[in-house]
């Protein structure tokens, strides 16, 4: 095994909910978890400066493999020196490997042993990623931390095609073992599994003992429930390794962040703060609000007033009304703006409760506030329309 620098550290765990408060230390910067990552996946937080986002709180974001590999290709990337001097960011950043593609672009690739092939969304040449060719794409990139290959499974999946997502999951997991040789870079193995708990724990022991240096949950937040997505990701995290973090990818609903942390999770990343922000969508402390509604005309006040964002602290919610409704490039600048500090405040607010206690209280607000049906799948990019299907952003 690699040792890449970085490293897990695990300060406390709340015996009342499971939930940890820890730090990522990374050698872009340590992050206080748990954690949300803002979704950067062509190198941009859509409508941000990276020292927007950097000023937000986050030391942390997720970029995209297969997107960057198809443009502007990984080697012009590492012409600049990395990921991070290419966007200009200074703090840390994972990269999703390509396996949510696989699928969100189901109609467009075939799988075999030896990986993927994809056509490409943008002029349809035939793209191959195998284990080893996503590690080095990634060590290209220079990304903090980056994930293996993995086959991701509809929720709506029969037992033998679990079965075989998690063979080849597996099998693709050492082969991105074998594979690394950056001193670098950390990398995170996916435990796949379905909504079949049992699946979920044997897929995570056949893992474990592979030495990654972080564990995600992948395959939850592709149509699936609220209901059945939290036991699964409580289980799964569960059996996880005690010292090393938690990612469970695709997921941050606002009212699944402080749930999901309670069963053990450590890392998050979704599009529905900064997608909501491009269709008018504002995350506030009574709920979300639509900025296009008639009652923001002549609004004087912010948008919210117990926040505490510049967007809240320099404009009305008037102004922001007419700037969506003009069709202005500045309201998504300053939509986004908002819904990122929201979240930050949020996870803040996550991990305050963890330390005094109080997390099944902040859930309970955060599921009146923002809650959803829970019969109702957990999707983020169908959260609001709009958004490109072949991406998580």
């Amino acid at each position: 095994m690699i040792d890449c620098g970085f490293r897990f550290e695990l300060l406390m765990t709340d015996s009342r909910t499971g939930a940890r408060r820890g730090r990522l230390h990374t050698a872009h910067g340590t992050i206080e978890t748990p954690c949300f990552m803002p979704v950067g996946t062509l190198g941009t937080v859509k409508g941000m400066l990276p020292r927007d986002v950097a000023e937000a709180g986050f030391g942390i974001i997720l970029s995209n493999t297969y997107h960057l590999a198809l443009r502007p290709g990984p080697d012009i990337v590492a012409m600049h020196g990395g990921l991070h001097r290419f966007m200009n960011w200074d703090r840390a950043i994972l990269t999703d490997s390509g396996g949510f593609q696989v699928f969100s672009l189901s109609d467009r690739r075939r799988i075999n042993e030896d990986g993927v092939s994809f056509k490409s969304h943008i002029n349809g040449d035939t793209v191959e990623f195998t284990p080893e060719s996503v590690i080095e794409i990634q060590q290209k990139l220079g990304s903090d931390i980056a994930m293996v290959l993995d086959v991701c499974p509809p929720s709506t999946a029969g037992m033998d095609e679990l079965d075989r997502a998690m063979e080849l999951t597996t099998k693709w997991a050492r082969r991105c073992q074998d594979a690394r040789t950056s001193r670098n870079q950390a990398v995170f193995a996916i435990v796949q599994g379905g909504l079949d708990i049992e699946r979920r724990r044997q897929h995570a022991a056949a893992l474990t003992p592979l030495g990654f240096d972080g564990y995600a949950i992948g395959g939850l937040s592709v149509g699936e429930p609220p209901h059945q997505m939290y036991p699964v990701a409580a289980s799964t995290a569960g059996v996880l390794p005690f010292d090393k973090p938690r990612y469970l990818m695709g997921v941050g609903m606002p009212a699944d962040l402080p749930n999901c942390v309670m069963g053990g999770i450590d890392m998050f990343d979704c599009v529905f703060p900064t997608r909501c922000g491009r269709n008018g969508t504002y995350l506030t402390s009574v709920g979300r609000l639509n900025i296009k509604n008639t009652r923001y005309r002549d609004d004087l006040g912010p948008i919210d007033p117990e926040c505490d964002c510049p967007v809240c602290r320099n404009f009305s919610a008037s102004y922001l009304r007419h700037l969506f409704v003009a069709g202005e490039i500045l309201s998504n600048v300053l939509n986004t703006m908002h819904n990122l500090h929201y979240y930050w405040k949020l996870m803040e607010q996550v991990r305050n409760a963890i330390t005094e206690g109080t997390l099944p209280e902040l859930a309970a607000r955060l599921n009146t506030t923002h809650g959803r049906d829970p019969m109702v799948g957990s999707v983020c990019e169908s959260a609001t329309s709009g958004g490109d299907p072949d991406e998580r952003e």
